[in-house]
């Protein structure tokens, strides 16, 4: 099945411009949605909004976009030195995986009520740092992403690839449709998550806001979980 998702999706990549950055735009959608690690990327950013304490829906939009650049700044950062460095792209080994699985085991306990850290925006001076919590907490996502990571963007970059020489914008515009599908499942969460808050009149004590933060840690305590055991 997922073979054939992705040679449909090669072939329209390939195909007349509208239909190429739509198909680019949806393989990004479904890098998310299709992916155990990345998956993990949707409980991370509501779980972290939920510890801000009361968000408004624009700060819940700010906070996630940020995140979802991190993360896509990270993956490039990524590429770039394993490319450079003449191995796979995004190939770290273990150790990047073992790097964010420790980062997935502290928030999801800080998440769980066990473990304090400073991740909040409900405390006083707190608020702006706050955004930049959500810029370092997706780097440190998109780390580990590596080979999972580029085995989604396997398509697009041959694509892009092939295009490289006779048309570059069409293949700059192709990465970008494909990065904006990517992290638009990110944000949507990340927003709906502060339009619930706003909705239900969440505090960072609320009972249901307590609730979902701790679901939102154990889901990232099993992607934990799930990275330390993939780490190859």
């Amino acid at each position: 099945m997922m073979a054939q998702v992705f040679s449909v999706l090669s072939h329209a990549m390939a195909s007349a411009n509208l239909v190429a950055l739509t198909a680019a735009l949806v393989w990004g959608m479904l890098s998310i949605l299709l992916s155990p690690c990345h998956l993990a990327s949707i409980p991370l950013i509501v779980g972290f909004i939920n510890d801000q304490g009361t968000t408004t829906t624009g700060r819940a939009l700010a906070l996630s976009a940020l995140f979802a650049g991190g993360i896509l700044l990270a993956i490039a950062v990524v590429g770039a030195a394993t490319a450079a460095a003449g191995r796979m792209l995004g190939d770290l080994g273990p150790y990047g995986n073992y790097a964010v699985a420790l980062v997935f085991l502290l928030v999801g306990l800080h998440l769980l009520g066990v473990l304090p850290l400073p991740l909040g925006g409900g405390q006083v001076g707190w608020r702006h740092k706050g955004l930049v919590a959500a810029v370092v907490l997706g780097l440190l996502f998109g780390l580990a992403l590596g080979p999972c990571t580029f085995a989604f963007m396997l398509p697009v970059l041959a694509v892009c690839a092939s295009l490289a020489s006779a048309a570059p914008l069409r293949a700059v515009l192709l990465l970008l449709a494909y990065g904006v599908g990517h992290c638009a499942i990110i944000v949507a969460a990340g927003v709906c998550t502060g339009a619930v808050q706003r909705y239900l009149h969440w505090t960072a004590t609320s009972p249901g806001a307590t609730i979902a933060r701790r679901a939102c840690g154990l889901l990232i305590l099993l992607a934990a979980l799930y990275l330390a055991l993939t780490a190859r």
